[in-house]
């Protein structure tokens, strides 16, 4: 029998979670129509009918209603292993599902989401982490409006629920918009783009206080929609009338600032294929190989110009949700910065760019070691050390981007902003990432404009840098990097952070 659930090339191996559900569909099938037994089912029986009434489901549309109305007249453990299976589905198979089968899926997911089935909130978020922004395809878009018009017709239901789901719902989109703001002249975009900003502002406007839990990434999102009308009057209020989102206790965008961004947003950013290729190459991948996986990387996620905007996203992803164990970090694995190195050579277009390297400093500008992870900010400071002198270019580019930002992004709270990047630097130094800021102020290489400035702004806070740790702890950058863009080298040093 023929799988109906996917498309498979005909030299393909088969899948064997799709097996599983097309052989219980086969074996079950004469007891999947009415009437039903009213036996109770034994546990393995029980898991063999949750499979075969999900295939079912997915691949007979015109028996779906039919098959859910069996489930809810078997259910025992509140949806729980058909929510878990379903979710497979989504995680495993979702890019090779047959159009029709995608269909089915949302359809069952809108039953699932209205009777709560247990773990129905991950199975929103499995299925958000399949929205690209810059993706412009009619099943691109298809998926996006579905999920969108799912969520604002079940708001308020979700806010009883399970607001959590909203708060990340509203992190996705916000990042989708920025994507689909740029797009003009494109009917289906536009459509889309009016439920999307309805949705956030909604959120924004309604329900701030869940909102604000996404922490100091909303204004960096927020500010990549300051051009579009409706968000540029919530950020007026967010910066000029903080009172007007009526959250208690919440009184200045700073507040914002002090709260780390948890990993979980940024996971919802890339899609779980990409999550595991990006995991794949910082784990398994040695540095002789890299330049073969790098390419087959690039082929595969960043094939068209419109994609580069993923980018910003990998570097969320690379700096904030994958931390390497430190069998890793003393291994000849490509470290995280070098990925970043490699990516940050791939822009065309210049805003993109400057997204992507606030991305990689964003925590550095409001760093506090006691609730921030070194290991989110770890990345920056290894690529521009490890990148002198070969590819200094590198260097000077992300210190004076970064000098610029400690100058410029935040004017109002400007004091925030240069003793975060102070204590970023002095964290850094203390937990042995690096030896010592000379690495960088004493480099012939660098333009003596930079390293003036950097000096400035390290001997004006109240925190004093230790000069010196243990030479043996300096991270060590010594390995030839000539097949890379970018430095490729491979620093050892101790573990920072948890």
């Amino acid at each position: 029998m023929e799988s109906k659930l996917l498309n498979v090339g005909t030299h393909e191996a088969g899948n064997e979670f799709e097996s599983s559900l097309r052989q219980a569909f086969m074996e079950l099938e004469p007891r999947l129509r009415p009437p039903f037994s009213i036996a109770i089912p034994t546990p393995q029986e029980y898991s063999q009918l949750n499979h075969a009434l999900l295939y079912g489901v997915l691949t007979e549309p015109q028996f779906a209603k039919i098959h859910v109305k069996h489930l809810h007249g078997l259910v025992s453990d509140g949806y729980a292993l058909f929510v878990s299976l379903t979710l497979r589905v989504v995680l495993e198979l979702y890019n090779k599902l047959v159009d029709s089968v995608k269909q089915q899926l949302i359809w069952a997911v809108n039953e699932i989401v209205g009777v709560f089935g247990v773990g129905f909130d991950g199975l929103l978020l499995g299925l958000l982490r399949h929205t690209v922004g810059c993706d412009y395809t009619d099943r691109g878009l298809w998926l996006c409006f579905e999920l969108i018009n799912l969520l604002l017709t079940n708001f308020i239901s979700l806010l009883e629920q399970e607001p959590s789901v909203l708060t990340s719902a509203l992190y996705v989109y916000l990042r989708l918009l920025a994507d689909h703001c740029r797009v003009s002249g494109n009917v289906r975009v536009d459509f889309l783009k009016k439920l999307e900003i309805e949705f956030c502002v909604k959120m924004l406007r309604e329900q701030f206080h869940l909102s604000m839990k996404i922490g100091r990434d909303l204004v960096r999102l927020l500010q990549d929609l300051v051009h579009v009308p409706e968000f540029r009057n919530i950020w007026k209020d967010l910066v000029l009338d903080p009172t007007t989102f009526g959250t208690e206790g919440f009184s200045d965008v700073g507040q914002l600032y002090s709260t780390r961004t948890s990993s979980r947003y940024f996971l919802l950013r890339v899609t779980p294929e990409m999550e595991l290729q990006l995991r794949f190459l910082l784990v398994h991948v040695k540095f002789r190989h890299l330049k073969r996986y790098q390419t087959w990387f690039a082929k595969k996620f960043l094939f068209e110009p419109e994609r580069e905007t993923l980018i910003v996203d990998m570097i969320r992803f690379i700096c904030c949700a994958h931390h390497p164990s430190n069998e890793i970090i003393h291994s000849d694995s490509v470290p995280r910065w070098a990925i970043i190195g490699w990516l940050l050579s791939s822009f065309r277009k210049k805003y993109v760019e400057a997204n992507a390297k606030l991305a990689l400093f964003y925590d550095w500008l409001y760093f506090d070691e006691r609730m921030d992870n070194i290991m989110n900010i770890e990345p920056a400071m290894l690529l521009m050390v490890c990148s002198m002198p070969q590819y200094v270019g590198m260097t000077q580019s992300l210190l004076e981007f970064l000098l610029l930002l400690v100058d410029n992004y935040d004017q109002m709270h400007s004091y925030t902003v240069a003793n975060g990047v102070s204590l970023a630097f002095n964290s850094l130094v203390t937990k042995g990432v690096i030896n010592n800021v000379d690495t960088l102020t004493s480099c012939d290489a660098l333009s003596p404009f930079l390293k003036e400035r950097l000096k400035k702004l390290l001997s004006s806070t109240n925190e004093t840098l230790p000069h010196q740790l243990c030479p043996s702890r300096l991270p060590h950058c010594s390995a030839d990097a000539s097949h890379l863009e970018t430095p490729a080298s491979h620093p050892k040093h101790e573990p920072a952070g948890a």
